[in-house]
């Protein structure tokens, strides 16, 4: 497990490359720190690598669009370059366009905000999001990472997994609802598995309740879709709508997602 909370993939036995795993490290930190830029000191500590070196790595990501600077040159901050990359993986992922117009779908029958997230190590990323067009509602980004213990999209991906992937506690607590331990995850696992969908009653966000459903096209699944909700404006005939929507919704897309016809199979 890394600083950022990310697990890195094994190499297949191939030597690491120092230069580039510390390039791709301290991205990874840049953009962990979202609007807090950095100073040199900072990231040289962080990463444990000479001052020096931080500079030269520095100016020439800086040089290529990936780190930006500010007018004074001592605070770092993520560059154009990863917005550009990160453009080019979504519109890429085959999985991402085929569930695209079915976030549509949702959002116009739900009149919500719908998910679609990813695994990644204990993480889920956002890869598309659909806001309700109400004044009240939950704002979300593509981009952004959620523990996956504390949200509707994670805890249904991990409820695809085996128990033993879980890591011991005690787990980081967003709010109040969240769960902090090993056992009181489990036991909402084993609801997710007997109900077919989680429910995340204000876990990650006060105020927000989600309900999250995994795509079993992969398997263990990797992928979800979501919809969320704010508590004001759930009704429990809301809450059975809801259900109804993103389940058929997922019977849809694990119908239509790509599995064959030559299409690469992402690692």
């Amino acid at each position: 497990m890394s600083e950022t909370g990310v697990e890195r993939p094994e190499t297949g036995g191939v030597r690491e490359v120092k230069s580039a795993a510390r390039t791709v490290e301290l991205l990874e930190l840049l953009a962990a720190r979202g609007d807090r830029p950095a100073r040199l000191q900072e990231l040289a500590d962080e990463l444990g690598v000479p001052r020096s070196s931080m500079y030269a790595l520095l100016q020439t990501l800086i040089s290529r669009g990936w780190v930006r600077t500010d007018i004074t040159g001592s605070l770092y901050g993520i560059g154009i370059h990863a917005l550009l990359a990160g453009t080019s993986y979504l519109d890429s992922d085959p999985r991402v366009r085929v569930v695209r117009p079915y976030l549509d779908e949702a959002s116009e029958a739900l009149g919500e905000t719908i998910h679609m997230g990813r695994l990644d190590g204990r993480d889920v990323a956002y890869l598309a999001t659909r806001e309700s067009h109400e004044y009240l509602r939950t704002i979300s980004r593509v981009g952004r990472r959620l523990p996956a213990h504390v949200g509707a999209l994670g805890k249904a991906l991990l409820a695809e997994w085996p128990d033993e992937r879980l890591p011991e506690g005690p787990y980081e607590a967003l709010t109040p609802n969240s769960h902090t331990s090993r056992e009181a995850l489990l036991a909402d696992l084993a609801e997710v598995r007997a109900r077919g969908y989680s429910v995340d009653r204000e876990e990650g966000v006060l105020g927000i309740v989600g309900f999250g459903f995994a795509l079993r096209y992969d398997s263990p699944a990797q992928d979800a879709v979501s919809c969320s909700v704010p508590v004001a404006r759930l009704t429990p005939e809301h809450e059975r709508q809801i259900v109804a929507v993103m389940r058929e919704i997922r019977n849809r897309i694990e119908a239509t997602a790509p599995g064959a016809g030559g299409a690469p199979s992402w690692r």
